[in-house]
Formats: structure tokens, C-alpha cells, sequence
């Protein structure tokens, strides 16, 4: 069973839009698809940071004067890493855009833990406001 947090933006409106729910943990799609993924969750910073990560990475290989595959390693380290925060990274842009965590809810997957957490909290955003 995995675990989600679930942040809420406005108290009683639009399930679609004011609720998120994010997965504990490493994020495989960050791993393989790391800008992309940044960008689709609307990460402009974290997608900025990550190139500048590389640029600097590159250039700093070059500079230094080691070889290709000791900049893919590094590359390889920089985006496991990344893979390990980008969920935390995406609850901070929640929350800078007003979104607040408001409770932790398990399941299969994304849509069995939205489930659960409406059938525990049928009247989900009354009991919280921002």
C-alpha cells in the first residue's frame, strides 16, 4: 500500500482542481523523465534548477578535464537524487501556491487512495479552510 498526503486549496469547492494528492516517496517518472516531469507539475524552478545542475555539471567535467562517462555517472547520481525529493519538491510548490496539507491517506494507487479519503471524509473541505 502506498502512502499520499493530500493537500487542499479552498475548503468545499472543486475536488478536480483544489485537491492534490502526492505519493510518499521515490518518484520513478522524475527518474527517467526529470525536466518533463518538472515541467508537467508545473515546477518552473525546480525544471530552471535542474538544467542549471547539468550546465554546471558539464562544464565543470570539462573544465576539470574528465572523461564522458564520469559526467554520465555524476548525471546518473544527480538525477537519482532528484528522483528521491522531486515529491517533496512538489508538496513546497503546493504550498507556496496556497495549497495545505491537510491529512495522509493509503492505497493501491492514486485512485484507490482518493477513494478512500472521500469515503472517510464525505463532506471533504468544510472541515478545513486556508
Amino acid at each position: 500500500m502506498r502512502m499520499y498526503t493530500v493537500h487542499l486549496r479552498r475548503a468545499g469547492l472543486d475536488p478536480e482542481h483544489d485537491i492534490v494528492l502526492v505519493k510518499e516517496g521515490f518518484c520513478w517518472p522524475a527518474l527517467f523523465l526529470s525536466l518533463l516531469w518538472a515541467l508537467w507539475h508545473g515546477l518552473w524552478l525546480v525544471a530552471l534548477g535542474l538544467v542549471l545542475v547539468e550546465v554546471a555539471l558539464a562544464w565543470a567535467v570539462h573544465l576539470i578535464g574528465l572523461d564522458i562517462f564520469v559526467e554520465a555517472v555524476l548525471s546518473l547520481v544527480v538525477y537519482i537524487s532528484f528522483a528521491f525529493i522531486a515529491n517533496d519538491l512538489r508538496r513546497w510548490a503546493l504550498s507556496r501556491r496556497g495549497f495545505l496539507e491537510v491529512t495522509v491517506v493509503g492505497g493501491r494507487d492514486t485512485d484507490s487512495a482518493e477513494a478512500r479519503l472521500f469515503e472517510r471524509n464525505p463532506g471533504l473541505g468544510e472541515g478545513f479552510s486556508s
